[in-house]
């Protein structure tokens, strides 16, 4: 259970469960990492780090917290990898259905296999952005498809996924990896044109999943297996508003937060990183604005009929 009140500090006037346009579940899941453990510790540093953390944010020149956020229990199944993945996809799932911006932090990569799974269900033709130092295509490993090192497979089945900062991965991935839609790391270096060849690959509807150790160690250290020569922070955040400003982002999640003792550079990273997230979502909108739909024209009809859908059930 979390042991906080709301997000952040916020007040509980701008974290209310029925009012707030924005959900944050928090997934302390670590039951496959295979290196570097500490991931079902990440949510806890992440959460203790934005309460410390300054909530308005300069560049937009906005509080994004007014658009309410609501911090949920933290799912803890555990009892089995593909018990959490199902719990996972269940509260995402229905918070879609509420007309909520939904997002997670982890607990290792696997828990994004739920979350991605219920975006493709609720929304057509959805890209998946995968910001991550490994691919992550393993079919199986270890004995189980919802291990961390499997996290993009079925999205790599289901959806037009997107690869960006790959710098590992095993050769058995090549084969089902589609390579013109990859970013590896060492070519972006040398490439000024990344970013808008990116988005330009990218359909209307855009689901995020952000591995920490996408960022370079020099900046996240923090994180179950570190790659060198990773994306630095401005370039990262570059990146991620011209995505959010041209593309219709529905949901996010940031994921491998391995907390260190002694040093908590990491975990205010990463609140820094999520609240920027939320502040380039909610950059143009109205707080005010009860009856929005947060997911773009686009997407209504079919989260109309999931609520029909649900309500017949």
């Amino acid at each position: 259970m979390n042991t906080r009140k709301t997000y952040a500090g916020i007040d509980s006037s701008y974290a209310n469960a029925d009012t707030s346009k924005i959900i944050l579940i928090p997934v302390p899941y670590d039951g496959t990492s295979t290196w570097g453990k500490g991931s079902d510790k990440g949510p806890e540093a992440f959460l203790h780090a934005s309460e410390n953390m300054e909530i308005y944010d300069i560049e937009t020149d906005t509080e994004v917290y007014k658009q309410g956020i609501h911090l949920t229990e933290a799912i803890t199944e555990k009892s089995s990898p593909g018990a959490m993945v199902a719990a996972v996809h269940t509260a995402v799932k229905e918070n879609i259905k509420r007309n909520k911006f939904v997002t997670l932090f982890g607990g290792e990569h696997s828990v994004s296999i739920g979350a991605i799974r219920a975006f493709d269900e609720c929304f057509d033709d959805l890209t998946v952005l995968h910001i991550d130092a490994h691919a992550d295509l393993r079919k199986e490993y270890d004995g189980s498809k919802y291990n961390h090192a499997c996290a993009l497979y079925e999205a790599n089945e289901n959806t037009n996924l997107i690869q960006v900062g790959i710098r590992s991965m095993d050769a058995s991935e090549k084969p089902v990896m589609n390579e013109n839609n990859v970013f590896f790391a060492q070519d972006m270096n040398a490439d000024d044109y990344w970013m808008d060849n990116a988005v330009d690959l990218m359909t209307d509807n855009v689901y995020i999943t952000l591995d920490l150790d996408a960022l370079d160690p020099s900046i996240m250290p923090a994180t179950g297996t570190p790659e060198p020569g990773g994306l630095l922070w401005y370039e990262t955040l570059e990146f991620l508003k011209k995505v959010f400003e041209e593309k219709n982002v529905v949901g996010f999640d940031i994921v491998e937060l391995c907390p260190n003792e002694t040093d908590k550079s990491s975990d205010f990273l990463a609140a820094k990183l999520y609240y920027k997230m939320l502040s380039y979502k909610f950059a143009s909108k109205d707080a005010s604005d009860e009856n929005e739909n947060l997911y773009g024209n686009k997407s209504k009809n079919k989260i109309n009929k999931l609520k029909y859908d649900q309500h017949e059930e």
